[in-house]
């Protein structure tokens, strides 16, 4: 079918006169209009001929005006939809009246050939108007017109104006009464909390009960096309009702997290409220196929859980779907306030089709309430609707009245068709109302007294479903009373307490693998851990390094790079880079996986890594640890879109995903990090000891003075030392390429996972005395948390300076050139756990001496403040820049002056 759109969009009367240009001369015309007129012609033809121009010429303005009019609906008949249960729409301006197209009243009963286009032959004006309104302006209306794909556009519209018109979408007997019990559940679950538990938040789905009928609609819609598992996140608002009625969590369990006896999975953690957690099972869908599911736990800071459900369902297709993305389904649950107004929502949308980042389409289900917290729509956002971001994908989005269960289920049911079909996002928003306030406790008519004086004479949507099914003769009245009298009795027992069973669940491989590892691990657990390898194993990572495959044509920097480190490594040294990609190089030796991403990781920020390097001649890429060794893992790296906040958050759920895979996540520069603080503090730092969830992830953030200004010196290393507590985390700032080796291959030796918070350098990346000895990855070697003085005598030594990271270097340059052996320098590479008693052997040994702790951020920031919580006791003293507001300095003479004067403090005495 061709695209005629800005045919449609033409007025009727230009129509008719290229009309008649036409029919004088065809070849005057373009040969889209031309292709137009020839089809239209034809099909205006009673015989099928092409002489039909006559047959049409009398009434072509009309013809067109109608052709005109079908294409408005289609475009824009969403805007006229009836898609509010509770109040009259806003008027949108949609053109949709007959005066609109040169049509009118006396039309109405005139047939139009026009009406050929949505499948009605010799209709009149009156029928082609009546499809149109059932079909885009009824209880669903449809935005597809903005995909630029022909044939998705195509596929959708042929799905649209195929569609039942007598009233229940062409549901089946069965279907209804699937819908109807799920309505019972759903209103039943609230009406038992209500009862139970008065006055207590629960966020309830009251006034959008229908979204239970539509999700079980979704996932046997999905497992019916090939869908394994189905992953949701989703905030608080229904959560409650979600976990009851689609994941099959027992009402038993609910209410021991209401009453407060809840005992959680693990002995360990602070726990969180009961909207908050996640959940899985296994259920079987009505026609028997058994489906996963899994709920991601999610904190109330809105939205922020849809990055880390992406990079979570990246992880199980990667896992255990073989990168099939049509076997497991991701569904991000939005609140129509918070999917208009979180800038993360946008980031995750706009990542969705990166290579990087894809997971094959998903499913956003709108629980539109028309309201957020007290805050009407029309100030909640600018665009039209809240699903605004749509557009950026050009996903379709499906409005729909959450009053009519039948048209959710059947816009629901397509959604699934069409991601499945297209691996594309889809967007399902369906219009309801919120019956109580932002919670429970909170009354809504203080901020919307009209609304919610419509609302509490609204018919719940169960009550209104079962007056339809009645009123069309879909089920009887007797068949109603029985469900009616099945729902009551459920409740009761409910609230009798009745055990139920919970369903069975079988652990997938990499959930067993979480099970081994260590719960409630102890600081003592990193003690033992061996990281080194064999020099085999050494040799082997470095000749694939060194050596490009034949026939690759490097640039003549990479070329010079390669011969630099090639002199290294003769001199049996290596520098940062190769430190770092020997660590990855051995992981992937034992056949676990390493995925990296961030901005400008392939190369890295600061042309140091080229782990991937492109061709001069071809410009394909070659990932140089993509043929270590036979049997190897995966090596993923991936340069992402300019977002720290999405980004961040879909590492982190990768993460969650297994065990057994090295994820990273880099920032261009540390300091940029804080655009994701949210994942930082809601899921990095706490997710341990609110939800009992594991992560290994490694945050590599570039810090350290270089006089680049306040927004490029610092990753605000004190923010997460002031974080750290209860082992939840790792901290380290290193300063030598082995020990960054050892470092991150503990990550995946330890027998339990920690976030992994690296203070990653710039400057030494380069600096010529940050080198070590290939020796050291082998053997014995491990990682060391604290590095004393080897040169320093320590009854000669006056002043012992503690430091950490890349001051170490200006430090040293100072002792040596100064010729200083009354001063020892000791590094501390491991922050948090603080290594206490490494560092009060060497506060001991050098007892003879002052201590100070030299650190080039301000006094305010940095390590001080957490150095103080384990060396409180001790007389030490503090050289750094004085306390400030900003980072750093912008100019870069005063940051010299500043760097300067720390150096020669430190040597003072």
């Amino acid at each position: 079918m061709k695209d005629y759109s800005y045919i449609y969009n033409a007025h009727p009367s230009f129509i008719e006169k290229m009309y008649r240009q036409y029919q004088q001369n065809p070849d005057k015309v373009d040969a889209g209009w031309r292709t137009f007129f020839e089809g239209f012609e034809f099909a205006g033809s009673p015989q099928g001929d092409e002489s039909s121009g006559e047959y049409l010429s009398g009434n072509v303005t009309k013809e067109f005006g109608v052709l005109s009019l079908i294409y408005g609906f289609r475009t824009r008949g969403h805007l006229i939809s009836d898609t509010n249960p509770i109040r009259k729409r806003k008027d949108r301006r949609a053109h949709l009246n007959l005066q609109d197209h040169d049509l009118d009243e006396n039309d109405m009963d005139q047939v139009f050939v026009a009406g050929k286009e949505i499948g009605l032959e010799n209709a009149t004006l009156r029928q082609i108007l009546d499809k149109l309104y059932k079909i885009y302006a009824g209880s669903i209306g449809v935005e597809f017109a903005h995909i630029e794909n022909r044939e998705k556009r195509t596929w959708l519209r042929s799905k649209i104006e195929s569609m039942n018109t007598h009233g229940d979408y062409g549901l089946s007997l069965e279907k209804k009464k699937r819908i109807l019990s799920k309505l019972n559940g759903a209103v039943m679950f609230e009406k038992f909390l209500h009862t139970k538990y008065v006055g207590q938040k629960r966020f309830s789905l009251e006034g959008g009960e229908t979204t239970i009928a539509a999700l079980d609609a979704v996932i046997s819609t999905a497992a019916s096309n090939r869908v394994e598992e189905v992953l949701i996140g989703m905030a608080h608002r229904g959560r409650l009702n979600v976990l009851a009625n689609i994941m099959g969590k027992t009402y038993e369990h609910i209410f021991n997290e209401f009453e407060g006896t809840a005992i959680p999975d693990m002995s360990y953690g602070d726990g969180d409220v009961k909207y908050h957690l996640g959940y899985s099972s296994q259920v079987k869908t009505i026609e028997g196929k058994k489906v996963d599911l899994k709920l991601a736990p999610n904190p109330s800071h809105l939205e922020s859980v849809d990055p880390v459900l992406e990079g979570f369902t990246r992880a199980k297709a990667d896992i255990l779907y073989e990168g099939d993305y049509d076997r497991v389904l991701p569904i991000l649950i939005h609140g129509d306030a918070a999917v208009a107004g979180q800038g993360v929502v946008y980031e995750t949308v706009q990542m969705s089709q990166l290579d990087g980042y894809y997971t094959g389409g998903t499913l956003h289900f709108i629980i539109n309430n028309q309201v957020g917290f007290t805050t009407d729509f029309e100030d909640a956002r600018s665009s039209t609707y809240s699903t605004a971001a749509a557009s950026l994908v050009q996903a379709p989005v499906f409005h729909v009245n959450g009053d009519d269960p039948e048209a959710v289920i059947w816009a629901a049911e397509l959604a699934i068709e069409y991601r499945q079909k297209f691996n594309n996002d889809v967007f399902v928003d369906m219009v309801c109302y919120r019956k109580h306030g932002h919670n429970e406790g909170d009354d809504p008519k203080f901020t919307q007294p009209q609304m919610y004086e419509s609302i509490s004479k609204h018919k719940n949507p169960r009550e209104i479903y079962v007056e339809r099914l009645i009123e069309r003769g879909d089920v009887d009245a007797e068949l109603a009373s029985q469900m009616e009298k099945e729902f009551w009795g459920d409740l009761q027992k409910r609230l009798d307490l009745v055990k139920q069973k919970s369903l069975p669940y079988t652990y997938q491989e990499p959930e067993r693998a979480w099970k081994k590892l260590k719960k409630n691990a102890k600081i003592t657990d990193l003690k033992s851990v061996k990281t080194s390898i064999t020099k085999k194993s050494v040799d082997t990572i470095v000749d694939k390094l060194i050596n490009l495959p034949e026939g690759f044509n490097a640039l003549s920097k990479v070329a010079r790079l390669q011969k630099s480190s090639r002199k290294l490594i003769d001199n049996k040294k290596i520098d940062w880079a190769f430190g770092e990609l020997i660590a990855y190089g051995s992981i992937l030796l034992e056949g676990k996986n390493v995925r990296m991403s961030g901005q400008d990781v392939k190369r890295g920020t600061f042309s140091h890594r080229h782990a991937v390097l492109r061709d001069a001649k071809t410009y394909e890429e070659y990932n140089r640890l993509s043929n270590v060794g036979v049997g190897q893992g995966e090596y993923m790296i991936y340069n992402s879109l300019l977002s720290e906040f999405a980004v961040l958050g879909f590492e982190y759920g990768y993460s969650l995903a297994s065990p057994d895979s090295l994820v990273i996540w880099e920032a261009q520069f540390g300091d940029f990090y804080n655009g994701a603080q949210t994942i930082v503090d809601q899921y990095i730092s706490a997710a341990e000891s609110k939800w009992q969830r594991m992560s290994g992830l490694v945050m590599l953030l570039p810090h350290g003075y270089a006089g680049q200004g306040p927004e490029h010196s610092s990753a605000r290393v004190e923010r997460f030392l002031q974080s750290c507590a209860d082992f939840n985390m790792i901290v380290a700032n290193i300063t030598t390429p082995a020990n960054f080796f050892h470092l991150l291959r503990r990550q995946l030796a330890l027998p339990f996972r920690k976030p992994l918070v690296v203070m990653s350098p710039k400057s030494l990346l380069r600096h010529p005395k940050c080198v070590s000895d290939i020796s050291e990855l082998i053997g014995k070697n491990t990682f060391v948390e604290t590095i004393d003085d080897v040169d320093a005598v320590a009854s000669k030594v006056k002043r012992l300076i503690l430091c950490t990271g890349k001051i170490y270097y200006d430090l040293l340059e100072k002792k040596e050139k100064d010729n200083r052996t009354d001063i020892a320098i000791a590094r501390i590479e491991q922050l948090h756990p603080f290594p206490e008693e490494a560092v009060q052997k060497m506060l001991a040994k050098y007892k003879k001496g002052d201590v100070v702790w030299v650190q080039e951020e301000p006094a305010n920031m940095g390590y001080w403040d957490y150095i103080l919580r384990y060396l409180r006791r001790t007389p030490i003293e503090l050289i750094a820049r004085p306390a400030s507001a900003s980072p750093a300095t912008g100019f870069k003479k005063v940051h010299d002056d500043q760097q300067a004067e720390i150096i020669n403090m430190a040597f003072k005495l």
